[in-house]
């Protein structure tokens, strides 16, 4: 088993086609927890080391020609959580863009956040807006956090919006389309809004509230490897799983065509 997932890493690292690098990537990152855990350490371990595996992941992301890396950081039912750990996963934004803003721009990448930011706290919400602001005129990839975010309230947030348009007479129901309804979710500024490729981490496979509009035609890797762990290789491999897929989107490839 194991020689066949060095033989598939290799593979992934000698034959990925630089022309169907997907455009957006959107990473689940899944098993801070455990990977502390089997190390005798407190969780809050794990999620600092996965801000170092978000580091490198960015990085070379950027590096392939990725347009878009979406990272589902915390979500909205992650309050749940006991208290001291969601103090620890407000304050990592602060640290991470304290140390991480200049290598975003010297490598010109753009850092871009959705969710509902307003219910983060102060300090969290000026790391997040500072490191935007500071990297805005950046035109490489844009590194997009899912933070305070879940798909349900998202599609609740771009329907109650659309219906208030109708309601006050600035829209007629007959206007709302798959592409309308598509500008009204929190993906509508990205340049590419929906993911070609979906990764969790950890050996889940659960989509766990996460860009359910968006991933429609993704798609989907599941990886054992926990978050903190995953490296250049094991992305390089996703990507590689990816390349090998038969995208038809509903309709049928050429072979199955003729």
């Amino acid at each position: 088993m194991f020689s066949n997932l060095f033989k598939n890493k290799q593979a992934a690292q000698n034959e990925l086609d630089p022309k169907k690098i997907p455009a957006h990537i959107a990473i689940i990152m899944d098993g801070n927890g455990r990977w502390a855990k089997k190390r005798g350490l407190p969780r809050v371990a794990g999620h600092k080391q996965g801000m170092e595996t978000v580091k490198t992941i960015t990085k070379v992301a950027s590096d392939l020609g990725v347009k878009v890396l979406t990272l589902y950081a915390f979500s909205t039912e992650n309050w749940k959580r006991p208290q001291d750990e969601v103090v620890f996963l407000m304050d990592l934004p602060v640290k991470f863009f304290n140390t991480f803003v200049p290598e975003l721009i010297a490598n010109n990448v753009r850092v871009n956040v959705m969710g509902y930011t307003d219910k983060l706290p102060d300090s969290t919400q000026k790391a997040v807006f500072d490191a935007i602001e500071q990297t805005k005129d950046n035109t490489g990839m844009v590194l997009n956090f899912a933070l305070n975010y879940g798909s349900r309230a998202e599609i609740t947030s771009a329907v109650q919006a659309l219906a208030t348009q109708v309601k006050q007479g600035e829209l007629e129901p007959s206007q709302i389309d798959e592409k309308f309804f598509s500008e009204a979710l929190m993906t509508a500024d990205l340049p590419y809004a929906d993911p070609e490729l979906l990764i969790r981490t950890s050996g889940e496979e659960r989509i766990s509230n996460f860009l359910l509009w968006q991933i429609a035609y993704s798609e989907l890797v599941f990886t054992d490897v926990l978050w903190p762990d995953f490296s250049a290789e094991d992305l390089e491999l996703s990507i590689y799983k990816f390349q090998q897929r038969d995208r038809r989107f509903g309709g049928l490839n050429k072979k199955e065509d003729n």
